[in-house]
């Protein structure tokens, strides 16, 4: 005879809010569903193991049937299954203890994450069905029991007996499906679900097909719980396909972890062999999977590692996640943080090994990657001391290789107390500029920035190993003395500076104006006339040049005009300064040799005042030439 059981009242309001309000997140009431089955069958596998006379535990299986015309979805486990006081007990009340708060808790939850925050399991049920039927027989006895409720404040139990009853040990979830929950009942909807959250679930999953065929949904060997060393190449190549969708592509590294301190984690982490973002497709998106004992808790999580490390694949299982976590926002965010900062920790050391270990390999990664890396120097100051030992940079003395900063730091002159760097386009191009010719003259190597980005990074770096980082465009650039060749140990004086240098110093800084932040001389050129040097802490050419792309109103950084007092240009007006007739002339040479080391420094003059003013040079010179032939 039907028992009739009235639910507490807060599992009547729970089950109203789930069968009317949680449409968007229904997958999950099959995963759940699965979930249970399973842990249904672990029970028993351990039973098995340590009471005699127990059937053996061969067999254990999930079979989740999909019947369109029923309109019915059942899922059905070999497990322990239940009793009688079983059902009530643990189908009739949730949280046995506190439901009180729990309740409480109901009202205004969010929908989106309820079953996360109050770990509903079961009841997930009737986000999708109208009715909920359950038959089951528990190992421990004959009869089978039959549990049923429409989710409105009551459900029944009955005896089943002869066919009615489960054929074996297990439990048999039958879920008659809502109007708008039909498609639950099409094999390739239910497929696509099992798949989605179920993969690795440690039992078979078999998927009952129209047909009469079933499919093996779980195929997929969760290779993270196995030791590293056992994972195989075209393991790990299959589960790279399988997490990314690039099937047949090898990884081009990964990290296999397993940890038990902290906190359990098994993980696999891959990194693939082309970064998409280079080649113009957009940003990456992709995050791991985030797995609570084998059952998925959320697809591509991005909040497991940091923006900076976006092009990982993975997944992460962590028995320290209860599997009622939030679905869609994480709940035990101390937790979830701990995870966070061990994954990255373990990435970033990883990195570090695979350089020194395998360089090729690195310069692979770096080209690839090495631009979403060094974002990390911006967003990750506790490990930016870490992203920075990472970094690789081309220089002017080997502007084809990419080598890192202690390398640079390794191989600085004696005497040199600061990290130099430049930015351009190339090397040879920047050979050329006036303001490396000091640094030359001393065989000081410099760092090549042929991104703007470069010295962003390196700003907000600040420093490595002691040694600040300084443009050679910097006024604060701290060059060590000059070698001294065997020919210029003699007692010939310096030349010194031409008597009329003040005056053309002057006449430069009329010519000039407010253009500038100072014209001087200086004694760190050795073949250009001048050079343009920048306030300290004040930002270089290139990065200027980017900053005022495209923004009418960005205004250059004033910058400081040096002069060099030997170069035979400056003496000879230097000489013509003594007549006064000659001041103007001396003024656009001033303007035109700054205009000069604009250009070479990257910034772009007035064009048409340049153009203009060399047209006027040159007809100056041809007037002073003679059409006689001698």
């Amino acid at each position: 005879m039907a028992e009739t059981h009235a639910f507490q009242s807060d599992i009547a309001k729970l089950l109203r809010l789930l069968s009317q309000s949680l449409y968007q997140n229904r997958e999950v009431a099959v995963r759940e569903l699965v979930s249970n089955a399973s842990d249904a069958l672990d029970k028993y596998r351990l039973l098995s193991l340590r009471e005699e006379g127990l059937p053996a535990s061969d067999g254990l299986q999930i079979t989740v049937t999909p019947d369109a015309a029923a309109n019915t979805l059942t899922i059905a486990d070999n497990g322990v299954g239940m009793t009688h006081d079983d059902l009530i007990e643990n189908l009739g009340t949730i949280a046995r203890s506190g439901t009180e708060g729990f309740s409480k808790g109901l009202e205004g939850a969010d929908a989106n994450s309820l079953i996360g925050q109050f770990g509903v399991g079961f009841y997930a049920a009737f986000m999708l069905a109208e009715t909920v039927e359950v038959r089951t027989r528990s190992y421990t006895e004959q009869a089978g029991w039959r549990w049923t409720s429409a989710g409105t404040g009551s459900f029944t139990i009955d005896e089943l007996s002869g066919d009615a009853a489960p054929p074996e040990r297990g439990t048999e979830v039958v879920l008659h499906l809502r109007d708008d929950a039909k498609d639950f009942a099409d094999p390739q909807r239910v497929e696509y679900v099992l798949k989605k959250y179920s993969s690795f679930v440690p039992h078979p999953i078999h998927l009952a097909g129209a047909d009469g065929e079933t499919l093996h949904v779980n195929d997929q060997p969760p290779v993270w719980v196995e030791p590293k060393g056992s994972v195989t190449a075209e393991q790990h190549r299959q589960f790279f396909g399988y997490l990314s969708g690039q099937v047949g592509a090898n990884p081009l590294w990964n990290l296999h972890l397993s940890l038990d301190s902290p906190l359990e984690i098994k993980a696999i982490l891959y990194c693939p062999p082309l970064n998409p973002e280079r080649m113009g497709l957009g940003r990456a998106e992709h995050g791991l999977h985030l797995c609570a004992r084998r059952v998925l808790v959320q697809s591509d999580c991005d909040d497991l590692l940091p923006e900076y490390l976006r092009f990982l694949y993975g997944l992460v299982d962590s028995s320290d996640l209860p599997l009622n976590v939030s679905r869609q926002a994480l709940q035990d965010d101390t937790v979830f943080l701990k995870i966070r900062r061990v994954l990255t920790s373990k990435v970033l050391g990883h990195l570090a090994k695979l350089a020194e270990s395998e360089p090729k390999v690195y310069a692979e990664f770096y080209e690839q990657f090495g631009s979403t890396l060094r974002e990390g120097v911006a967003t990750d100051g506790p490990n930016r001391g870490k992203i920075g030992e990472l970094l690789r940079f081309r220089t002017i003395d080997a502007p084809d290789e990419m080598s890192g900063l202690q390398a640079y730091v390794e191989g600085m002159k004696e005497g040199q107390t600061q990290i130099f760097h430049v930015g351009g386009r190339n090397a040879e191009a920047v050979k050329r500029r006036p303001t490396l010719e000091a640094f030359t003259a001393r065989g000081l190597n410099v760092l090549l920035l042929t991104d703007p980005v470069d010295e962003i990074v390196l700003n907000t770096l600040g420093e490595y190993d002691g040694k600040a980082f300084v443009s050679v465009e910097s006024a604060e650039a701290d060059l060590p003395p000059l070698p001294e060749s065997e020919d210029e140990k003699d007692d010939r004086p310096e030349p010194a500076a031409p008597a009329g240098l003040e005056a053309v110093l002057g006449l430069f800084r009329d010519a000039l104006g407010e253009e500038t932040e100072e014209v001087r001389q200086t004694d760190k050129l050795t073949g250009s006339p001048c050079r343009l040097v920048t306030p300290g802490g004040g930002l270089s050419p290139q990065l200027q040049s980017v900053l005022g792309a495209g923004d009418k109103n960005f205004k250059p950084l004033k910058r400081i005009l040096e002069v060099n007092p030997r170069h035979p240009l400056i003496r000879r007006l230097a000489d013509l300064s003594v007549n006064d007739q000659n001041g103007d002339f001396i003024k656009k040479c001033g303007r035109q040799l700054f205009d000069n080391a604009l250009l070479m420094s990257g910034m772009v003059p007035d064009p048409t005042e340049l153009a203009a003013r060399a047209e006027q040079f040159m007809a100056e010179a041809a007037g002073a030439k003679s059409s006689v032939i001698l």
